[in-house]
């Protein structure tokens, strides 16, 4: 069986490398200076996937950290996917144009579906990973400030018919907590929506957390705090992953 995808994250906020607590703003720790040398040192470890979040993008509701998204695609070869603030033509245009591979949409799925319908046809489903930020079973927009009243498997399934492939879930109580992921979770999306590439977001704490989910037949995994914490050995994730 194919393991698990391994996508490690950068979330950026005011040029710096951050995480936060569930996606609150006011529970952000700051780990690195330089966006650019963290993702310069995960591709010396072997990483060749990465998913940068402007989170100061996400709270102005536009892209605000473009020039660090090329800092980062211009230091390294790593496949970018880039998401937060994403709202209009010209910010998508601006994150391509800034070396994203990818980019990761959600609240505009939810507030303008047309837009979002034209971008995938434009842009291709390859290149389109839609954001699936969940909290009570519904989904959440705008930097997570606000909740919809768009429950999660509906929504995926609409977008689905419209040719997505690529789904970035994140359970917002897990974000940032280290308590486990909601693996219940992704094994219902993927037992709705077996041919999805479903990326689990949220609570990875260890590397036991991704044999778990590795386990479960989820294609791929976005983790952040659990690295810039000490959490996870590289070497005997690489092992296990290279066996």
């Amino acid at each position: 069986m194919k393991k698990i995808e391994l996508i490690p994250a950068i979330d950026i906020i005011e040029g710096k490398c951050v995480r936060l607590t569930k996606g609150d703003y006011d529970q952000k720790t700051v780990y690195r200076d330089s966006p650019a040398d963290v993702a310069k040192e995960f591709e010396d470890l072997g990483f060749i996937r990465l998913h940068v979040v402007d989170l100061d993008g996400a709270k102005s509701k536009h892209i605000v950290n473009d020039k660090l998204l090329y800092q980062i695609t211009s230091a390294t070869d790593m496949v970018v996917d880039f998401g937060g603030g994403i709202k209009t033509d010209d910010d998508i245009e601006r994150a391509f144009e800034a070396g994203a591979s990818m980019v990761t949409v959600g609240s505009v799925a939810i507030t303008m579906p047309d837009l979002f319908e034209r971008w995938l046809t434009t842009y291709g489903a390859e290149r389109m990973i839609l954001g699936a930020d969940v909290r009570n079973g519904c989904i959440s927009i705008n930097g997570w400030k606000e909740d919809s009243n768009e429950a999660l498997l509906p929504f995926l399934r609409k977008y689905i018919d419209m040719g997505i492939k690529n789904v970035l879930c994140t359970e917002i109580s897990k974000d940032g907590t280290l308590s486990g992921p909601a693996i219940g979770l992704y094994q219902q999306i993927m037992a709705t929506y077996p041919s999805l590439h479903l990326i689990a977001s949220g609570g990875v704490s260890s590397m036991e957390d991704i044999v778990r989910l590795n386990d479960a037949g989820i294609p791929s995994v976005v983790f952040g705090k659990a690295i810039y914490e000490g959490r996870i050995n590289m070497k005997e994730l690489w092992h296990w992953h290279d066996a």
